[in-house]
Order: C-alpha cells, then structure tokens, then sequence
C-alpha cells in the first residue's frame, strides 16, 4: 500500500522536497496509479498476441545490392593525384622526430 511515508522515503531517494500539500497530492495520485495496474493485471490475455509494434507497416528494408558498378578507373579519373590505384593525400600527422 502507497502512503505518505513511503512517497517521502521515494522523494528523499530521488533528491526531490515535496511541501505537504503535494505529497499527499502525490501520494493519492500514486495508489490510484497502483489501483489501476492491479485491475490490469486481472485482465485475462491468454489467446491476445504480444504486441510488438503499433503500426501495421510492412518492413521497409531492401535487398543490399549495388545495381550501379564502375571501374575503379573510372572512379580515379576525377582523382587530383593518384598513386598505384589509390587516392593520394596530403599528410595530417607528421611523424619526423625533432
């Protein structure tokens, strides 16, 4: 059972200060909650198939596939610079010694 001393204990835990007011608003509004999800533990759905996702939308994924081939000639002829088949740039990290 839901009472004061146990949404205080709660509200303590979580670092929350509640004024009177709101915790015996707080405390009734979590034992109707309570209520509520123990009436729905009586519903029987025994033959009710989980539910999984709410939209009945088919899967959108398609097949992994590139239709569109080129050469790799093909691919390097917009290249600036190029050396044994592969793209040449300039280099970020420079690793000579001081």
């Amino acid at each position: 059972m839901i009472d004061k001393n146990l949404v205080q204990h709660v509200a303590h835990l979580a670092k929350l200060e509640f004024n009177e007011a709101d915790l015996d608003k707080f405390t009734q509004q979590l034992a109707e909650i309570i209520k509520m999800e123990d009436e729905l533990a009586q519903v029987d759905t025994t033959n009710v198939k989980p539910t999984t996702h709410i939209s009945r939308q088919k899967t959108t994924f398609r097949a992994d596939d590139n239709p569109l081939t080129t050469s790799r000639d093909e691919l390097l002829k917009n290249v600036p610079e190029q050396e044994d088949g592969l793209i040449k740039v300039p280099a970020i990290l420079d690793n000579e010694e001081e």
